[in-house]
C-alpha cells in the first residue's frame, strides 16, 4: 500500500483550476496523483521563481498552456497553490504578476498552517 499524502487546494486555485478544458484536469489530477504518491510526473519540473519545495505541472493543449504550482514541504499535504492559464507576453517565462500570487498564496498559507 502506498502512502498517499493528501491533495488540498485553494479556494482560489480550484476555482480556476475547475474552467480548465477536462482533458487538462484529468492530466493535471494525474501528475498531482504521481506526486502525492511521492513521485515526480514527467509534466512536473521545480518552480524556480521561489525556493525550494515547489513545483510547476505544465501541460499543452491545443495550442495553450496550462499551469498548476503545487507544494510538497508545508504541512502534511501536497497544497495546489496557483493554476493558471499561460499567456506570456515574455515568451517562455512566467510572468512576474502570477510570481507575485504564487509568492504571496505561499506566504499566506504558511502563515495559517503556523
Amino acid at each position: 500500500m502506498r502512502n498517499t499524502r493528501p491533495v488540498s487546494w485553494l479556494k482560489a486555485a480550484l476555482k480556476d483550476f475547475e474552467s480548465f478544458p477536462a482533458d487538462v484536469q484529468l492530466d493535471m489530477r494525474r501528475a498531482l496523483t504521481v506526486a502525492a504518491e511521492g513521485g515526480k510526473s514527467d509534466k512536473a519540473k521545480p518552480f524556480k521563481g521561489v525556493n525550494g519545495g515547489v513545483f510547476e505541472i505544465a501541460l499543452r493543449h491545443r495550442g495553450d498552456a496550462f499551469r498548476a504550482i503545487y507544494a510538497v514541504q508545508i504541512g502534511m499535504d501536497l497544497w495546489v497553490i496557483h493554476v493558471f492559464q499561460k499567456k506570456s507576453k515574455t515568451g517562455i517565462k512566467t510572468s512576474q504578476a502570477e510570481i507575485n500570487i504564487i509568492r504571496e498564496r505561499l506566504k499566506r498559507l504558511k502563515e495559517a498552517l503556523r
